[in-house]
């Protein structure tokens, strides 16, 4: 295995440091150093840009995006018992990696970031969703962000970038594609990581658009989808009765004939819809 930088292999790093992975905190940790670059080569031209990574472990990642030119790295870290490793990335990247210890979905790290923004990271399987869903769902668009280079479960990824009519496709699609150009970009299989992971996994980049895919409301389609996904083997007519007396005559209006389901419902449709709603 080649180097990317003057650091000891991961492997060493972990032993050095005793980081073993634990399952508590979501960890499975890439210990490939070639993929990792390769990883942060996704996320495109980083010389301009802050990045920020969230669980970075042992850091082979972090090395990736240094190595790949990324102006600076903002890591935040949960697992105190990372640190030292860490440090030791930044004392070999004078001024260009910055550590934060801490619960990503507690820190807010745009008081440490200068824009342009990517983010860029191997993410923890326990809050992977819960943060992609605050990423696509800001109280202003644009974000702060310009890309996401995430890794998920495989699964996970699937649902990101799936279309109408199949199984996969529901609430996760339709927020990330309103606002985004989504793609698996990597595919990853469990021997990748120590400890294997029982599944595969796959790396999505999302570039955001500057504004939305179709006009609506992002609270009101946010609910449209929430319960048209929430009974997704019911019709449109009985999963959204709740959201108007007089859905049927909405829906038809907007095209989407009553007995249709909601994964049957393309994303303009839905836009569509969110907006008869708010029409009131």
């Amino acid at each position: 295995m080649s180097a990317i930088d003057s650091l000891p292999p991961l492997r060493q790093v972990i032993a050095d440091h005793g980081l073993s992975a634990k399952k508590a905190l979501g960890q499975n940790f890439l210990l490939d150093l070639n993929l990792t670059a390769k990883i942060a080569r996704q996320a495109g031209d980083l010389s301009h840009c802050d990045v920020l990574e969230i669980g970075p472990g042992p850091g082979g990642l972090t090395r990736g995006l240094l190595a790949e030119g990324a102006r600076r790295v903002l890591a935040i870290e949960k697992d105190e018992r990372c640190l030292p490793a860490l440090e030791e990335i930044a004392a070999a990247y004078p001024g260009r990696l910055q550590v934060i210890n801490g619960d990503a979905l507690e820190v807010d790290p745009l008081a440490h970031l200068t824009p342009p923004i990517r983010v860029a990271a191997n993410l923890p399987y326990n809050i992977g969703t819960e943060l992609l869903v605050r990423w696509l769902t800001p109280k202003d668009w644009p974000p702060f962000w310009q890309s996401l280079t995430l890794m998920f479960q495989r699964e996970v990824a699937e649902r990101i970038v799936a279309r109408p009519g199949s199984k996969a496709y529901g609430r996760l699609a339709i927020l990330a594609q309103w606002r985004a150009n989504a793609r698996i970009v990597l595919s990853l299989p469990p021997e990748a990581f120590t400890p294997p992971p029982k599944i595969s996994s796959a790396v999505v980049h999302l570039e955001a658009l500057p504004e939305p895919r179709y006009p609506a409301d992002a609270a009101v389609l946010s609910r449209v989808v929430a319960a048209a996904f929430n009974q997704r083997r019911k019709m449109l007519r009985a999963a959204l009765k709740g959201l108007a007396p007089d859905i049927e005559d909405r829906l038809i209006s907007v095209g989407i004939a009553p007995t249709e389901r909601a994964e049957q419902i393309g994303l303009e449709q839905f836009c569509a819809l969110a907006r008869a709603l708010q029409q009131g």
